[in-house]
């Protein structure tokens, strides 16, 4: 999320809406949000239906099940899916996500 942060004007300025969602309480998040200067907006998905959903829930023997996957999900104005990222490098998304949003027809005003 630090990259995102660190890139908001950016975002901004391409209109995009940037919502991240977790597993955890809103009073965690909120504590992240606070620690790291995160002023976008995040989602606590507490029963996980939306992590089921957008298949980002992880299995019960996962090493890791009660963290979600990393992913983003570029869902357009009229709620069409465009892209779905299987994040890799945490660091370098922010600005693959600028450049592809460039790359659809979403530039900076």
């Amino acid at each position: 999320m630090q990259g995102f942060r660190d890139r908001t004007p950016e975002f901004e300025r391409t209109g995009v809406v940037l919502l991240g969602a977790s597993f955890d309480r809103p009073e965690d998040n909120a504590a992240f949000a606070d620690l790291y200067g995160y002023r976008g907006r995040l989602l606590s998905d507490l029963d996980r239906s939306v992590g089921h959903s957008y298949q980002t829930a992880r299995p019960s023997d996962d090493p890791f099940p009660e963290f979600a996957k990393r992913r983003t999900f570029v869902i357009d104005p009229d709620g069409v899916l465009r892209k779905v990222y299987a994040v890799k490098d945490a660091g370098a998304h922010p600005a693959q996500l600028l450049e592809d949003l460039a790359a659809l027809g979403v530039a900076p005003a």
